[in-house]
């Protein structure tokens, strides 16, 4: 039996995303506008559509169904599904949820001391990794997150999403400059995905945070090139909390456990747009 005093997570997370969506977007789109749905009612419905694996017709529905997320929303009419798919198309969805991230950590994690990244992948199809397996066939193209994860609130400060397979250095430049704006960590944790010289001076001499990156050996003779990348050896990298890592593994396994590991969307764009709604539902949700 459900506590009444209880949050319901749904309202909540409505809540949270209107309340942050207003600081970043306008009421309308253009002056003009029909102005039935503000653009916050609007992109908290995708969120929520996010957040609950469905459709754009699904989201409908339960909206149709829920009193309280209708008043929690303000909302005196249901928009048609097209609506929504046009306001996903058409607006700036990934940079709002950039900056509806760099708001959550503001409010609620601003004085973290470690943060840490890594990178996943989301399906473009509903079949299982083991069902690929086992018919033979290769996971050839997949939606990829790249995440920066800070310590303790396990919230995410910077997110990247392109298509992998590929290098996790490729996203590393964009994913640091976005997390450098937002907070000032004492220390990064990476795996050797992302050993790289360019990275530890990014970090150590412009940035001002201390990365530690198991190094990727390749010499014959077992020896590490570069003035940082020598300095991390396992004993360092253990003294220095490289342990913590595990913190981005966490989050990963539990935004998959609770958002779902596959999209629903069918084209590059829209698959692009849910991967990071998916993080910022996730997020809102924390």
């Amino acid at each position: 039996m459900s506590n009444p005093h209880q949050p319901n997570v749904l309202l909540e997370v409505a809540s949270l995303s209107m309340r942050l969506s207003t600081k970043f977007v306008q009421p309308y789109s253009h002056p003009k506008s029909p102005q039935k749905f503000t653009q916050s009612q609007l992109l908290t419905i995708l969120i929520l559509k996010a957040y609950l694996k469905t459709t754009y017709r699904g989201i409908i529905d339960i909206l149709g169904a829920s009193d309280q997320l209708r008043e929690r929303m303000e909302l005196t009419r249901l928009p048609h599904y097209s609506t929504l798919k046009y306001f996903a198309d058409r607006s700036h969805v990934l940079e709002i949820t950039d900056a509806m991230l760099a708001e959550i950590i503001k409010e609620f994690a601003a004085d973290a001391d470690e943060a840490s990244m890594d990178s996943t992948g989301l399906e473009t199809s509903s079949a299982s990794a083991h069902f690929r397996v086992r018919s033979g066939k290769t996971r050839k193209k997949y939606v990829k997150l790249s995440v920066c994860v800070v310590a303790g609130s396990m919230l995410p400060a910077g997110l990247v999403v392109g298509w992998g397979p590929g290098n996790d250095k490729c996203e590393a430049p964009e994913l640091l400059e976005k997390v450098r704006h937002v907070t000032q960590p004492k220390r990064l944790f990476a795996d050797a995905g992302y050993d790289a010289e360019w990275i530890h001076m990014y970090c150590r001499e412009g940035w001002g945070v201390q990365s530690w990156i198991p190094p990727a050996v390749h010499r014959a003779d077992g020896s590490v090139g570069g003035e940082y990348r020598q300095q991390m050896t396992k004993q360092r990298l253990k003294k220095n909390g490289y342990g913590r890592r595990w913190l981005v593994e966490s989050f990963m396994s539990g935004l998959k456990r609770t958002m779902g590991s596959a999209l629903a969307a069918r084209s590059e764009s829209s698959l692009i747009i849910e991967a990071g709604l998916k993080v910022l539902a996730y997020a809102l949700r924390r």
